[in-house]
């Protein structure tokens, strides 16, 4: 009896340590997509503006490229 509960133990430790490295891989990543996100914003709006600048339309977002 004694020698389940303390596997059952050594899992739970197990378990919380591997909870633990998985939330701060989540955040991280987390942190990662928010700036790509504001990356390619940015990039977004830096080729409308090359577009508008060479006489062309802003190239909405939902749109599908033309070779579509």
């Amino acid at each position: 009896m004694d020698d389940q509960l303390s596997k059952l133990e050594e899992q739970v430790a197990h378990l919380i340590r591997v909870v633990d490295d998985l939330s701060d891989i989540v955040a991280r990543q987390e942190g990662e997509i928010s700036t790509l996100k504001r990356r390619v914003g940015m990039l977004m709006e830096r080729e409308a503006g090359r577009e508008l600048a060479e006489g062309g339309t802003v190239p909405m977002a939902d749109e599908k490229p033309p070779h579509w």
